[in-house]
């Protein structure tokens, strides 16, 4: 059971902002000090109306305009200050949360719910950007004034006061018990919308899917019963605070009232002057406001706080692959790697790669073949630490992979997929993914020798053209000649081929494969194929079948053999 807020963790969020806080307390107080002016002001015009004095009104008035004015200018001194770091903390909440996404492994990631994240990632860290500001901008003056200002009120009449805050406790314990149970409801709908963002994103990526298999109206429907979810929990949100607000209002109401009758009777009996009672009920009209914002602000505080717990759930999430204290940069790589002894599962008694040893030596080209599931892809995930095996070690020139900076490593293993993500930006952005700055002219010749130059230079804007989302305006084989080109100007000594040819007809396959012998030149590379006329030519070809390497060999070598590779290679080109 939570019993500590998770508010307390925006303090190191909080806390570089203290110069423009200060500032915006300094407004606070000012603010609050010209509101004390006003409730004294008014108090001595009861003497001037009583005796008709038009001049002594009018003075009294033109004090009170600029003591008024006074106010204004401290209240936009709080707000401009109050907002600035409310916004600062929100900007480097979310720059955090998204460092530390990009942090977490492929495991994680292939659970979670894109729309999910979006959703914490925009509308959660606005919402506790919004709670941040209104704390600084409009809770903090309103509770300075519910402090300053009754001390000033039990000054004027401490009968009086007593009489005004009987029903405080009341007050206070009701917006308790709601703010309670808003939190919990607002916990409640955000988690509905998050879970339609995800809906709408996982969708709209496969709407030729859906289109195909006629799905429209299931998707609807579908979409509908989330969305009926979510209003339902929102109503429950809105209703509990339209029942709310009427009930403090009431209690408000009576308080005043108490008041009026006491002060009546307290003049009466002359222990109360007329001029006191103006002040004082100067102090109590003042008083109202900020108790509405205070309620008001509390019942937002407790939605927020959804939202805080929704972002912290991000942060307190720990990565599997980490880089080790004094982890070095890897240098300059030849291309030799081995794998020794490595066993790996994603769930504890689900073996996918079990035992396997193998060395690579620079610029060999290694195969691996086998049914789905066998382990092909995981093998080479590895490689790159997407994940890190339970046993064993895998070395790049006889250094561990576990000793190097994650970056140092992955940016000498190119990687080209089965389908390639296109990145919203330019085509030539694109082919320089992850570079800021970089030489259009390396750009062209990566392009080139992908086979890619031609296609991009009859692009309207040729390599300054920007690519639809997901790069759906290209077709297959120039996405992943575009991949081809990255990984050329990458200039990895390392290559990893998942299926790279796959999904293309026979004019992109020739092209695409034409443009993969030319990157292949010289590097270690291993290719995962179900398609095996794309590896006869490979140095060696690896056989897995339940996470272990059954055959080994080259192309010739494994057909002599009459086995697995065999059988494989005849249902393919029988």
């Amino acid at each position: 059971m939570k019993t500590r807020s998770n508010y307390w963790q925006l303090l190191p969020y909080i806390r570089p902002q203290w110069q423009n806080i200060l500032k915006g307390l300094i407004g606070i107080l000012g603010y609050v000090v010209a509101t004390l002016g006003l409730m004294n002001l008014t108090g001595k015009l009861s003497t001037p109306f009583g005796n008709g004095d038009v001049i002594a009104i009018a003075q009294l008035a033109g004090i009170l305009a600029l003591v008024f004015l006074a106010r204004g200018f401290f209240q936009s001194v709080q707000d401009i200050y109050m907002a600035k770091a409310a916004l600062r903390v929100s900007f480097n909440l979310r720059n955090q949360v998204y460092r530390h996404l990009q942090r977490l492994d492929l495991s994680y990631f292939e659970t979670a719910k894109a729309g999910d994240l979006s959703y914490r990632l925009t509308e959660d860290i606005d919402r506790v950007g919004e709670v941040v500001h209104k704390f600084f901008q409009d809770f903090t003056p309103c509770v300075l004034q519910l402090l300053v200002i009754p001390i000033y009120m039990i000054y004027l009449s401490w009968q009086l006061t007593l009489t005004t805050v009987i029903v405080a406790p009341l007050m206070i314990i009701l917006i308790g018990w709601f703010g309670e149970r808003l939190q919990k409801f607002s916990r409640r709908s955000q988690n509905y919308v998050s879970d339609l963002s995800a809906i709408l994103t996982e969708v709209f990526s496969g709407i030729r899917i859906v289109q195909a298999f006629a799905a429209e109206q299931y998707e609807v429907s579908r979409f509908s019963r989330e969305a009926e979810h979510t209003m339902k929990a929102k109503y429950s949100t809105e209703k509990l605070k339209a029942i709310q607000i009427p009930i403090v209002g009431f209690l408000q109401a009576l308080s005043f009232l108490l008041l009026l009758f006491f002060a009546a009777w307290q003049i009466s009996r002359r222990n109360l002057t007329v001029g006191d009672f103006f002040r004082y009920l100067a102090g109590a009209a003042l008083l109202i406001d900020p108790v509405g914002h205070v309620t008001n602000n509390y019942n937002e505080f407790k939605q927020g706080e959804a939202s805080v717990d929704r972002v912290f759930e991000l942060l307190a999430i720990k990565p599997l692959v980490i880089e080790k204290v004094g982890a070095i940069a890897l240098p300059p790589v030849q291309g030799k790697v081995e794998y020794r002894h490595v066993s790996f599962a994603y769930n504890k008694g689900e073996t996918v790669i079990n035992n396997i040893s193998l060395l690579a030596m620079p610029g060999e080209a290694i195969a691996l073949v086998g049914s789905s599931g066998a382990g092909k892809t995981t093998f080479v995930n590895l490689l790159p630490r997407f994940y890190d095996p339970q046993s064993g070690e895998i070395l790049i020139d006889g250094v561990d992979i576990r000793d190097v900076t994650l970056n140092s490593l992955r940016r000498q293993i190119g990687i080209v997929p089965q389908e390639t993500t296109m990145f919203s930006g330019t085509i030539a952005q694109n082919i320089a993914f992850g570079q800021a700055e970089f030489d259009i002219q390396d750009v062209e010749k990566a392009a080139k020798i992908a086979n890619a130059h031609q296609f991009i230079s009859q692009l309207p804007e040729s390599y300054y053209t920007v690519v639809g989302e997901r790069g759906v305006n290209l077709s297959g084989g120039q996405r992943q000649r575009i991949a081809i080109a990255r990984a050329v100007l990458l200039n990895p000594r390392i290559l990893i081929l998942d299926e790279a040819t796959s999904a293309l007809d026979s004019e992109s396959e020739a092209l695409v494969q034409e443009a993969l012998e030319r990157l292949m030149d010289g590097r270690t590379v291993f290719i995962i194929a179900h398609r095996l006329s794309t590896v006869r030519r490979c140095d060696r070809i690896l056989v897995l079948e339940k996470g272990q390497i059954v055959e080994s060999g080259t192309h010739e070598e494994l057909l002599m053999l009459k086995h697995r590779y065999a059988r494989f290679y005849a249902q393919q080109f029988s």
